[in-house]
């Protein structure tokens, strides 16, 4: 199928493809002989397979290392296992750092709804913060 076909199955756009097969996630299976991309059906796997990892939160360069080990033959699984690992730590501390965020505006927030703006001297630009 060509790129615009394969962009309308995978609800994606012929930019994104292009920037994927750039990047070496998606590799057409050849050209026509006008030069048009020709894409298998295994490329409709393949990026279903990388909106999968996008949306669990890897990254390109994370997904193409997956990529990568498969088209090597190898099973990627064990590496996948150890990049969600490393996610879900990472979504943790983040959790965190949000909670924590929200606790100082929650305070500020609450110290300005009892302030009155009028009182507000010049040299303090605005005391809510």
């Amino acid at each position: 199928m060509r790129i615009g076909e394969l962009a309308k199955v995978t609800g994606t756009t012929p930019k994104t493809l292009r920037f994927y097969e750039g990047a070496g996630l998606v590799t057409p299976a050849g050209r026509t002989a006008s030069g048009y991309r020709e894409f298998g059906p295994d490329a409709v796997d393949r990026l279903a397979f990388i909106r999968r990892g996008r949306a669990a939160g890897l990254t390109l360069a994370q997904i193409r290392e997956v990529i990568d080990l498969r088209d090597a033959g190898a099973t990627p699984c064990r590496h996948v296992k150890d990049l969600l690992t490393y996610r879900l730590a990472d979504l943790d501390r983040q959790i965190t750092e949000l909670q924590a965020l929200r606790e100082t505006v929650a305070q500020l927030h609450d110290a300005a709804m009892h302030a009155d703006p009028d009182d507000c001297r010049p040299q303090d630009v605005c005391r809510y913060l």
